[in-house]
């Protein structure tokens, strides 16, 4: 049998793609988590830091980040400070404990480190690949439904409510009724099998809604600005020494863990690269990205950066390999200077598009094994937690947890590895630290 040599850094040929595929993959990957570059600063301005600064620390953390993703890992995926991460970092850490956010900054920036430490040496890898088969691809369901819950509750679809927790928006005017007017233009043109479907129905959405007054554009002026300096080295190591500091440091350690496995396990799965036994190719390498950018991002001034599941986005649109996570780095360098055009996009015109994606990774459900109890329920927990509690890595913990039980209840110890015991175990003891 001949040997398949290599073409090219990101191996397109073998990975049954294109280099315009892959551009549009990842320019679809940027418009969907564009809106971190607004969002963030928001958050972390709460806590006191200055906008301009986290704005440029946002998108440098973000394009190194996925430009290691791109180079060492060669896979679609895209990484940025997280959502849910970043609100702890500044309402419980600053606004709750009272801590400073350059004491929060210095939690990540160790976070950042041990995480460099325990990729080096497989312990992420290891965790990895001790989640059973039948929970990756419910990982990937569950991620489905919770960015689908993200796009709904992003364009008002889905709304609060007192009564229900949740209830539909008005659908009649505003985002929610551009959202609709998006979504229906992407399944269309997604039906019709249109190359770039998704990246076609977020552009269009965004200028369907100048006229409807949701894609704002009264301020606008000059496409261009100079990028402000980021806030470099603002650490405190007075505390670290203290066990509050040490909680602080737990937590952002253990939701960033379990994040960036879920979210690297789902979208590989989308994308048709999960191995036959079920691995992620490459995922020292996809590991060690993220590594990477929470020290950068903290040097810089920012939260702990994970790697995004609205890469899925991509994934959707055909992105196979680095060369889509490069496209999405290269415009967060690209956004410093154009911020104003980039942040144009309403948050109603890239729901269509999650929402879309919640559907393609639905698709996974299928080769879920239900028969089996000690299978199927870990499966359904792992599925149903990660919307209902709003968190990735929930999904994941609550899925292991009643797998192990489960197992262990009916005497199939076999099908429990070691390293998915020490789990149990961490996952117990983290409620008793929390």
């Amino acid at each position: 049998m001949a040997i398949q040599k290599k073409t090219g850094v990101f191996d397109l040929q073998a990975n049954n793609t294109t280099a315009k595929r892959e551009i549009l993959a990842g320019i679809t990957t940027f418009l969907t988590l564009a809106y971190i570059l607004t969002v963030n600063p928001g958050i972390l301005g709460a806590a006191g830091m200055p906008k301009e600064g986290v704005f440029t620390a946002t998108a440098l953390a973000s394009a190194i980040a996925t430009l290691v993703m791109a180079f060492a890992a060669n896979l679609p995926i895209a990484l940025a400070p997280g959502m849910g991460l970043n609100a702890f970092f500044a309402f419980s850490v600053v606004i709750g404990m009272g801590y400073s956010w350059q004491l929060a900054l210095t939690a990540v920036f160790f976070e950042g480190i041990l995480f460099i430490i325990l990729s080096l040496f497989n312990v992420r890898e290891a965790i990895i690949k001790a989640i059973p088969d039948n929970l990756k691809k419910a990982v990937a369901v569950g991620i489905g439904l919770f960015i689908a819950l993200i796009g709904f509750k992003n364009a008002g679809i889905v709304i609060g409510d007192s009564s229900t927790l949740i209830a539909l928006g008005d659908l009649t005017t505003g985002s929610a009724l551009l959202a609709i007017i998006g979504l229906i233009i992407t399944i269309i043109l997604y039906a019709w099998k249109i190359p770039g479907s998704i990246l076609i129905g977020i552009l269009a959405t965004a200028v369907i809604g100048i006229p409807l007054g949701v894609t704002d554009i009264s301020g606008f002026g000059s496409p261009f600005s100079l990028p402000s300096a980021p806030l470099f080295w603002a650490f405190d190591f007075s505390n670290i020494f203290t066990f509050q500091f040490f909680t602080v440091f737990f937590t952002f350690l253990f939701v960033d863990i379990f994040d960036t496995v879920g979210t690297l396990v789902g979208v590989v799965t989308q994308a048709g690269l999960i191995g036959k036994n079920g691995e992620v190719p490459r995922v020292k390498q996809a590991l060690l990205a993220d590594a990477v950018g929470t020290v950068a991002g903290a040097a810089l001034g920012t939260s702990t950066v994970t790697s995004y599941v609205e890469s899925a986005a991509g994934v959707a649109a055909g992105g196979r390999t680095g060369l889509t996570a490069l496209t999405t780095s290269v415009l967060f360098i690209v956004a410093l200077f154009f911020s104003p055009l980039f942040l144009l996009i309403p948050s109603a015109a890239t729901a269509p598009a999650l929402i879309v994606v919640g559907f393609l990774m639905m698709q996974a459900v299928g080769g879920i094994n239900f028969k089996d109890p000690t299978e199927g329920i870990p499966a359904f927990f792992a599925i149903v937690m990660m919307p209902f509690a709003y968190s990735i890595s929930e999904g994941v913990v609550y899925g292991l947890l009643s797998y192990v039980i489960l197992k262990a209840a009916t005497l199939k110890f076999k099908d429990i590895s070691v390293v998915t015991w020490i789990l149990f175990v961490i996952f117990i003891l983290r409620f008793f630290i929390e």
